[in-house]
């Protein structure tokens, strides 16, 4: 894990972020396409980045389908991709996995068809049953099919001191429906009966990060993502770049309530942000404390009474980012625990 300075405000970048930038680590779920639809502007804009030489890669923390399987759900949404281009955590899993048994080992899954590639890839057999004397627990997102007995036989084998590994640990996936229980959910339920900590690959864990270097070569990656938890955090945790999109989980109010492993380098709406450079926030000294400047707008805190304030007018997601500046620099290490109900109100987010 690297060591990272605190920040307290997003970064300004002179060109555009798919020149700025190599690669773009994309998440999925939130990002690109939600539920069996593409995010809004998603695939055009993926397409435009691509052309201009930025290299896609698809990293997703579900391990529930194989790359192929994903990336024709991406070709059919009109979004560049080939098999290669797509990341799993069962991809980092399996390497994880892979490390730390002897070849050909047994391995028991819990999960979907996505997490038996890999593993068979690295050599491993993939058994079924606690009783068939494996030497790993694998446990991925099996959807809503997924049976309760193969949860029991993850803790039975458990129980009896096999190693045990996960996917990922994303308590919560987002459907059309709603905010839907993931593969941390399922963890959960593992470990209350067994008291176990399972050893996690996928995002924010370095293994995922370090799996995509790998497999794309990029030398100057961006991660893209819509979680703070897992794909910013993830970012932090490999020592790169990440862009917040507010297509997914993360709101506003969540951003600025962000502690330092959770902030971004840069904001924006949506993936047609990679076509684009990013503002300067500009710091000065005002009588009450710190401001932040961006676009037409200025954000502070008074120091007084302790209040998000918010002047201005202009583009919403420049005042979204002197907003940031202000709460974060307020919070340094911690997390900014003031009411941005108002300031938000006059930005419409």
């Amino acid at each position: 894990m690297i060591s990272q300075p605190v920040r307290t405000r997003t970064d300004a970048c002179a060109e555009p972020l798919c020149t700025a930038y190599d690669t773009a680590l994309l998440d999925l779920d939130g990002v690109v396409y939600i539920g069996g639809a593409a995010v809004g502007h998603a695939a055009d804009a993926l397409a435009g980045a691509k052309a201009r030489g930025m290299r896609l890669a698809y990293v997703t923390n579900n391990a529930s389908r194989p790359a192929a399987t994903v990336a024709g759900q991406l070709t059919a949404m009109g979004v560049p991709a080939e098999p290669a281009d797509v990341i799993t955590s069962a991809q980092a899993v399996a390497r994880l996995v892979a490390e730390a048994v002897p070849p050909g080992a047994r391995v028991l899954v819990v999960g979907g068809e996505g997490l038996y590639g890999p593993l068979r890839e690295r050599g491993l057999v993939v058994v079924e049953s606690a009783d068939d004397e494996p030497a790993a627990v694998v446990q991925g997102h099996g959807g809503p099919a997924m049976p309760w007995g193969r949860l029991m036989e993850a803790a039975f084998a458990v129980q009896r001191g096999v190693p045990w590994f996960a996917s990922n640990a994303d308590l919560t996936i987002p459907t059309p429906r709603g905010i839907a229980p993931g593969n941390g959910a399922a963890l959960e339920v593992v470990r209350l009966a067994t008291g176990a900590v399972p050893r996690v690959a996928g995002k924010p864990q370095p293994p995922m990060h370090r799996e995509t270097v790998i497999r794309t070569g990029a030398r100057r990656p961006l991660v893209v993502g819509d979680r703070l938890d897992t794909d910013i955090e993830g970012a932090y945790n490999g020592g790169v770049d990440a862009l917040l999109v507010l297509t997914g989980v993360t709101g506003p109010a969540e951003l600025l309530a962000a502690g330092p492993r959770h902030r971004p380098a840069y904001v924006a709406a949506d993936l047609r942000a990679l076509a684009d450079g990013q503002p300067e926030v500009a710091m000065a000294g005002g009588y009450a404390g710190p401001v932040a400047r961006c676009g037409g707008w200025s954000a502070s805190v008074r120091a007084a009474e302790p209040e998000l304030r918010l002047d201005g007018e202009g583009q919403p997601l420049d005042g979204l980012r002197a907003l940031c500046a202000a709460a974060w620099t307020y919070a340094g290490e911690g997390s900014c625990g003031l009411d941005p109900g108002k300031a938000l109100a006059r930005l419409g987010l």
